[in-house]
């Protein structure tokens, strides 16, 4: 079975790059032949960088490069912003493309948020007129798609979680990463971004220290190119005037895996404050590492605690001190977390389990001839 991936690609750093290294890592490992056609960048065993962000012809660049391999099903990685303008609408053209030569296609939809945007509407419509099947991360992503979807559209899709890890710790992390040893670490990491609303985590720290004075907030992340630089100097800014700031610390610069993994395991708690989200790469990465979790109360978060019992869900300011708190203060229950974290990963989204999910899909849509005689697929 070739499988050929369009997607973006490590060393980029993007959580569908990881998201795509990790899924066909695991592909591999059950002796499935992967191919990646991705954007100028990403690099690799059979990885081949090929479009940019915002070349005019994305759609004919990466089918030229993609139909020389003859893969038996094509998977495509979708961001709104990983194929050109106008919400990525190149996207379309080049699913088209695969099924008039008979490819199949499989695209995974990464976002998919609980009230669609009509923009996102036409897009994810046209995704799934042309797609053989499609793939969310979600159950609430896919109640949300039957709102705009036709019955034979609805078929479409399988329910997919998103992979995750099972890794151990990075040892002496803390030492490691220059951070005081004897402290507890509230980390929040990720792109710098108005919805990922960080700057609530820098606002409550005060209150706390006050029940928590050997605790330190730590802060890894950047924004991406110049996007939202007015988001991170406001968040610097408040980083700046906080009367605790002596008790910030700021990881700035890349964050290639090794790296992103140390700062994860240096966390006592993670916060995820975010306004808005439809499934977090982020958050994988804490199960993967069994670290306990503080987030809000969107639906996608909500779901995810709900099912792996890893964290506690905050509605207001106030719920977000009180509940960070009680993990650094009550060692019984951030224990419990972090059991629940690795287990949900062992038993239900390891890669592993992911890939097997994934061969049976694509083995639904690969063009297998009606013959009266045995068949055997080779790699």
């Amino acid at each position: 079975m070739r499988i050929g991936f369009i997607s973006t690609y490590p060393p980029i750093e993007c959580g569908i790059a990881t998201y795509t290294q990790y899924l066909t890592e695991a592909l591999r490992k059950k002796h499935t032949d992967v191919y990646i056609v991705s954007h100028v960048g990403g690099s690799g065993t059979q990885v081949f960088p090929t479009f940019d962000y915002e070349d005019g012809d994305i759609a004919e660049k990466a089918y030229s490069m993609m139909v020389r391999f003859t893969p038996d099903v094509v998977h495509i990685q979708h961001e709104f912003g990983l194929f050109g303008r106008h919400f990525g609408v190149a996207v379309v053209p080049l699913i088209i493309q695969f099924r008039l030569t008979g490819i199949p296609v499989i695209t995974t939809l990464h976002t998919v948020y609980k009230d669609i945007d009509p923009s996102h509407e036409v897009i994810i419509k046209a995704i799934f007129a042309n797609s053989n099947g499609v793939i969310v991360h979600e159950s609430y992503q896919e109640e949300s798609l039957k709102k705009i979807l036709s019955l034979k559209e609805i078929q479409k899709i399988s329910v997919v979680p998103h992979g995750a890890r099972e890794v151990d710790p990075v040892p002496d992390a803390k030492a490691k990463l220059g951070l005081p040893t004897d402290r507890k670490v509230i980390l929040i990491i990720g792109y710098f971004r108005p919805s990922k609303n960080f700057e609530l985590v820098v606002d409550i720290f005060p209150d706390i220290l006050k029940k928590v004075p050997d605790s330190i907030l730590v802060i890894a992340g950047k924004i991406r190119g110049s996007e939202h630089i007015d988001y991170r100097n406001m968040l610097f800014s408040k980083i700046e005037s906080s009367p605790v700031r002596d008790r910030i610390y700021l990881i700035r610069g890349q964050l290639p895996q090794h790296v992103f993994d140390t700062i994860l395991s240096a966390a006592d708690v993670v916060v995820l404050p975010y306004k808005i989200s439809s499934q977090s790469g982020i958050l994988a990465h804490c199960l993967a590492f069994g670290k306990p979790i503080v987030t809000s109360s969107t639906e996608a978060m909500r779901l995810a605690i709900g099912r792996s019992g890893t964290g506690l869900i905050s509605e207001t300011r106030d719920d977000f001190v009180q509940n960070i708190i009680r993990i650094l203060t009550d060692k019984t229950l951030a224990a419990s977390m972090s059991e629940n974290a690795r287990k949900y990963v062992k038993e239900q989204i390891s890669w592993s389990i992911v890939a097997d999910r994934h061969i049976e899909i694509y083995r639904k849509y690969m063009d297998i001839p009606k013959l009266h005689t045995g068949i055997i697929l080779v790699e």
